[in-house]
C-alpha cells in the first residue's frame, strides 16, 4: 500500500480525537462507520509506518495530545531519521536525539544534507550518545565538511553499526577509516565511494577487522593498488557486492584474486582497462554472480565473455558497453547458457553485434526487457 497524502489519516485522527473527548464529556457519539477508534488508529499505524514519510509522520503528532501520545509511545514509528538534502541538518540532528521519542533510532540518513559539520557530531557524542546506542545505520553520502574528527565522535556513539555510507567525500583519510573499525565491529556494509585520499592502508585495516563484510563500494577510490585489493579479497569471503568502478589501475592480479569470492552476486569492473579474458575467465568461477558491469573493459573478447556465460548461468544484468572486441559468438553462447535468466544485456558500442528485430532478440533471450545496440 503506497500512502499518497495524509489527509484520509488526518481525518480519520481528528474524529478518534472528537470521539474521545466526546466520550470524556459523556457524551453520545454519532453513529459512524468511519470513526476508528482508540485501539484501531495505533494498529493502522504499525502498517503504515514504513510507508508514511517522516516529516508527514512528524504533522500526524499535531492533530491531537491523545494521538501525539499514541504515536509517541509506539518505539517502531521512531527508528529511523531522514535529513536528506535538508537545510540546517546538523542542528535538527541534536534536536531530533534530544527527544524521548528518538531514544532508539536504527538509521539515520544525511545525504547530501547542508549545515552538517565536525562539531555537530561531537555534540552527538557528548550529549546524545544514549539515542545512538541501537544505531545500525548511518549514510554520510556528500557530506563534505565531516572530516577524520566527526567520524571518530560519530562512530565512539555506535557500536553497533552494521552500514556505514560516505560517498563523495575529500577528507576522510585512513584515520577517519581506523576510527570506524575500531569503534564499530559489525559493519557489513561499506560504501566509500568518491573517497580519493585513502589508500591501500585503510583496506588493511577493514580487511583484518571487518571479515564478515558483505558489500563493498570503492568507486573512484584511485590511490588503491593491487596491494590492499588482494588483502580484502583474501581475508573477506563473505562479499555478495563488490564495486571497483573506475579503478583503472589495477590489473589481473587484483581480479583473478575475485574468483576467491563464492557467495558474490554484483560485480561493478567498469573501466578495468586492464582485466583480460584470463582475469575473467577467473572471475566466471564465481558462480553466484546475477550483475556483471564490464562497460569500457577494452582488453575484452568473446573468450572472456564465454567463460562468463558457461560459468555465471545465473547472470540477469550484464553490460559490455563499449568493448570493441567482442562479436556475434559471445552473444550465441549467452543465449545458450543464461537465456533463462537475463534480463538486461547492454551492447552498446559493440561493433561486432549484430542488428537483430525485436522477435530475433526475444527468440535468443524470452525475459530480455532492456537491450541497447550500437547504431
Amino acid at each position: 500500500m503506497e500512502v499518497q497524502n495524509l489527509t484520509y489519516y488526518l481525518q480519520q485522527a481528528r474524529e478518534t480525537a472528537k470521539q474521545e473527548e466526546m466520550e470524556a464529556k459523556e457524551i453520545e457519539p454519532p453513529q459512524t462507520t468511519t470513526t476508528w477508534n482508540r485501539e484501531t488508529v495505533p494498529e493502522v499505524m504499525k502498517i503504515v509506518s514504513t510507508k508514511v514519510p517522516q516529516r508527514d509522520l512528524i504533522s500526524l503528532l499535531l492533530v491531537s495530545p491523545w494521538l501525539y501520545r499514541t504515536l509517541t509511545s509506539f518505539p517502531p514509528l521512531w527508528m529511523v531519521l531522514d535529513f536528506r538534502e535538508m537545510n540546517k541538518a546538523g542542528d535538527r540532528l541534536i534536536a531530533a536525539t534530544s527527544l524521548p521519542r528518538y531514544q532508539h533510532v536504527k538509521q539515520i540518513n544525511l545525504e547530501f544534507a547542508q549545515d552538517i559539520e565536525d562539531k555537530h557530531l561531537e555534540v552527538l557524542q557528548s550529549k546524545c550518545s544514549v539515542s545512538l546506542q541501537k544505531l545500525e545505520s548511518l549514510n554520510l553520502n556528500g557530506c563534505q565538511k565531516i572530516s577524520d574528527k566527526g567520524i571518530e565522535a560519530i562512530t565512539s556513539t555506535c557500536s553497533k553499526l552494521k552500514v556505514f555510507s560516505i560517498y563523495w567525500n575529500v577528507r576522510v583519510t585512513d584515520i577517519g577509516i581506523k576510527h570506524l573499525v575500531e569503534n564499530c565491529k559489525h559493519i557489513v556494509d561499506l560504501n566509500l565511494s568518491g573517497c580519493k585520499t585513502i589508500s591501500d592502508k585503510a583496506l588493511q585495516i577493514i580487511a583484518e577487522n571487518h571479515q564478515d563484510l558483505e558489500s563493498l563500494n570503492l568507486t573512484r577510490c584511485v590511490k588503491l593498488t593491487d596491494g590492499g585489493l588482494q588483502q580484502i579479497l583474501s581475508k573477506c569471503s563473505s562479499q555478495q557486492s563488490l564495486n571497483l568502478y573506475a579503478l583503472s589501475s589495477l590489473t589481473d592480479k587484483t581480479y583473478k584474486k575475485i574468483s576467491s569470492l563464492p557467495h558474490l552476486k554484483f560485480l561493478d569492473l567498469c573501466g578495468a582497462q586492464n582485466l583480460s579474458d584470463e582475469g575473467l575467465s577467473c572471475i566466471a568461477r564465481c558462480k553466484n554472480i546475477v550483475s556483471l558491469n564490464l562497460s569500457w573493459c577494452v582488453r575484452v573478447t568473446d573468450v572472456g565473455v564465454v567463460a562468463i556465460a558457461e560459468g555465471c548461468t545465473s547472470l540477469e544484468f550484464l553490460s559490455l558497453f563499449g568493448i570493441v572486441g567482442v562479436k556475434d559468438r559471445c552473444l550465441e553462447v549467452l543465449s545458450r547458457f543464461c537465456s533463462k535468466t537475463v534480463t538486461t544485456l547492454d551492447v552498446n558500442g559493440c561493433v561486432g553485434i549484430k542488428r537483430r528485430s525485436r522477435d530475433e532478440l526475444l527468440q535468443l533471450f524470452p525475459r530480455l526487457r532492456c537491450f541497447k545496440v550500437h547504431s
